[in-house]
């Protein structure tokens, strides 16, 4: 059986490891980092960073809290403190001007799990989908996240939330929580590929909302030099949000990626050996303003 070559080989063989594999580098840098200095307070004693994703408090000084979960304590009845709306405002305007779901490719740790699913799910050849789910099955969960959380007076995801059991394990123990990681990847492995990321996690439909009218973006700007090789729809975790930009070649239409769902991983970058991807602005109506282009 002939092996199909693994996306990016031709950008690898190019221009090397290193340049051929930069934003991944960059996001795992962001994701450890980020984890690191929550864990950092609990384990080390220096308190960089007080709390979890959820609420935290950085040199005492900038408060930060998760608009989905103060959302969620809104309609379970909860008693907001100001510095609590104040750190969810912060952290919303940051995500509408970079995009929502850069949450979920620079900041989520379960990113790194389902990303190395997708990868052995590469190496391994298995071919498909999987299993299927319609477009609403996100916003049904996420739906009913806010129902849980009206009906019960608590923030009942957060105690099923894999990125909150993830990080509650690293402190206290991993317990039961290695089986919900393990589950995670073992589904997005063989039953649906990017079957939590893209289809069921309410988190991401979450940031995905806010993601539709960010300022950050991605932009098939040298789309005329596409050569059709597949390896972009091949990495991205929503390739459905590239086929837009590629396909109109006329003047008038813009190659710039304008769906919520695109998370700003910048694999199409890195992958793309012609060039064809870089990151720009909502606001750039020319097209010729490159941000970032390896």
């Amino acid at each position: 059986m002939k092996q199909i070559p693994m996306p990016g080989t031709e950008r690898l063989a190019h221009v090397g490891w290193l340049k051929a594999n930069l934003w991944l580098l960059l996001r795992r840098l962001s994701q450890l980092s980020i984890l690191g200095l929550f864990l950092l307070g609990p384990l080390a004693g220096i308190w960089i960073v007080k709390g979890n994703l959820a609420s935290s408090l950085t040199l005492e000084t900038l408060p930060l809290s998760d608009p989905y979960v103060l959302l969620q304590s809104f309609l379970a009845g909860h008693s907001l403190q100001t510095t609590t709306i104040t750190g969810a405002l912060i952290v919303l305007m940051f995500y509408l001007a970079v995009g929502g779901r850069v949450y979920c490719s620079w900041v989520c740790p379960i990113n790194i799990v389902t990303d190395m699913a997708s990868w052995l799910r590469r190496k391994l050849s298995i071919r498909g989908q999987g299993l299927r789910f319609s477009a609403q099955a996100g916003y049904w969960v996420f739906a009913m996240t806010l129902i849980l959380a009206l009906t019960t007076g608590t923030i009942a995801w957060e105690l099923v939330n894999p990125v909150s059991m993830l990080y509650r394990g690293l402190l206290y123990g991993m317990g039961y929580a290695w089986l919900v990681i393990l589950a995670v990847f073992l589904f997005d492995l063989f039953l649906s590929r990017r079957g939590w990321c893209k289809h069921l996690c309410p988190v991401g439909i979450f940031y995905g909302l806010l993601g539709n009218k960010s300022i950050l973006r991605i932009t098939a700007e040298n789309r005329a030099q596409c050569n059709d090789c597949m390896d972009c729809f091949s990495v991205c975790p929503e390739p459905q949000v590239i086929k837009p930009a590629l396909k109109e070649l006329s003047d008038d239409k813009s190659p710039i990626i304008q769906s919520g769902r695109c998370s700003n991983c910048a694999r199409c970058i890195d992958v793309c050996n012609r060039n064809v991807f870089s990151f720009t602005t909502r606001l750039n109506k020319h097209y010729g303003h490159q941000l970032f282009q390896p």
